[in-house]
């Protein structure tokens, strides 16, 4: 009986740090499909869609560009950016870190955009901080930060 006390002692922290592990990864496929949901909005253009991944008072500091605090700010600024340029990028994801409602990802974009004022075909090449927080249940984007890696 002893020894199987002791077995069982012994069990039950790998048997918690696999679901943590488990719970980690999940979080972290998650955090990804947000990142890559993202992506596609700017690649389509969507103020819409890009918005709805914010959390209420999200920030948005695009770079070269005023910070927009909230909802109705972030919305006009990519109603902004939208009317200006046409995104075509994917993105590569460096690091996720998780810390109970929060999160962290720093990410890498390339691709091209099109200035819509020149018809101007260039390449687009940035590195992207975005720091999550869990709202409802569910990872939205709290705030976001991106500059020219060139």
């Amino acid at each position: 009986m002893k020894k199987l006390m002791i077995l069982a002692l012994a069990i039950i922290p790998l048997i918690t740090l696999g679901q943590t592990k488990s719970k980690i990864m999940k979080e972290q496929e998650e955090i990804k499909k947000l990142l890559f949901t993202y992506r596609d909005a700017l690649n389509e253009s969507s103020s819409e869609k890009a918005l709805a991944l914010y959390t209420k008072n999200g920030v948005f500091m695009p770079s070269g560009a005023p910070t927009s605090i909230g909802q109705e700010q972030v919305r006009g600024a990519y109603d902004f950016v939208f009317s200006q340029i046409q995104l075509n990028i994917e993105f590569y994801i460096d690091e996720i870190e998780i810390v109970q409602e929060y999160a962290f990802a720093r990410t890498t974009s390339k691709g091209t955009t099109l200035i819509h004022a020149t018809g101007d075909t260039v390449p687009e090449e940035n590195r992207e901080l975005f720091v999550l927080k869990k709202e409802n249940g569910l990872w939205k984007i709290d705030r976001y930060i991106f500059n020219k890696m060139k």
